[in-house]
């Protein structure tokens, strides 16, 4: 199977707030979005591919409400909390936090846990409270994982290697992996490779060979695990990424880099059909 997932940060943020959206108003566009995609969509097999999309929060029952029955699109959150309620035990003291309950309970299939961005995040809580142990954040991600899983949500799980630890890539990311996902049921993770060192205006890509060689560590590590493309599936890289054997699809976030950036749906789509053909 493949699968193609969509990371919408916080894309819906009005271009005069300093954001990239033009696409829709903010009280509309989650369910824009799912209404300008789902029926194109719906031209591939559900057994062949999975299409998600990660949502902020605030767009999710939107979104949820405007996905038709017979769709074949999932909504998902942008990562949970590590913990969650429990019957005769926390019932929902959890101001600022989302929990993998809540958002099951709102319409969720699945979430999102690791993207540079979050580890970026949590590294940096971390030093300002004297800790430098990276692993740190590794431990903290397999309490969300499992906290998830336990909701009913599957999971994208990102790892990806800094332009500081490129030389020492295979320790860092066999720790995230093994860290990551200890004790996790991984019929229910999908990863994805970020190379956050090739992330970014300027910034040179990694090529067909390198990415190959990480999806098939990767695999080795963890036999079984699907295997996506993080570094930004987009027209550009589709069909090069369709061609590696070992990659089983890949993450969407802005669809135009040039003029007026942001995420548009019907490039998207164009996107999708140039890596499935």
């Amino acid at each position: 199977m493949k699968h193609i997932f969509l990371n919408l940060k916080r894309f819906d943020i009005p271009r005069e707030y300093s954001g990239v959206n033009s696409i829709a108003s903010p009280q509309e566009w989650g369910a824009y979005i799912v209404g300008k995609v789902q029926e194109e969509l719906k031209e591939y097999n559900a057994d062949d591919v999975e299409f998600v999309m990660y949502m902020p929060e605030a767009h999710i029952i939107n979104a949820v409400q405007e996905r038709k029955e017979d769709s074949n699109l999932k909504i998902g959150c942008q990562s949970v909390f590590r913990e969650d309620t429990a019957k005769g035990a926390n019932f929902g003291a959890f101001t600022s936090q989302r929990t993998g309950n809540s958002m099951k309970a709102i319409g969720c299939d699945s979430t999102i846990i690791g993207h540079f961005e979050e580890r970026k995040d949590k590294a940096g809580i971390l030093s300002e409270a004297g800790v430098t142990d990276l692993d740190a954040v590794n431990r903290i991600l397999n309490k969300e994982i499992k906290a998830a899983i336990e909701a009913g949500l599957d999971v994208l799980y990102c790892i990806g290697e800094t332009a500081d630890q490129q030389e020492n890539w295979k320790e860092v990311l066999e720790s995230q992996l093994t860290i990551g996902l200890d004790g996790v049921d991984i019929s229910k993770v999908a990863v994805a490779y970020e190379p956050v060192w090739a992330i970014g205006p300027g910034k040179t890509p990694p090529d067909r060979e390198y990415i190959r060689k990480i999806a098939c560590f990767i695999k080795e590590v963890k036999s079984g695990i699907a295997v996506t493309y993080g570094g930004g599936l987009k027209t550009d890289n589709a069909g090069m990424l369709a061609s590696i054997p070992e990659i089983d699809g890949g993450l969407i976030a802005l669809t135009r880099f040039s003029g007026d950036i942001g995420f548009y749906p019907e490039e998207y789509l164009e996107i999708i059909r140039t890596y499935l053909g």
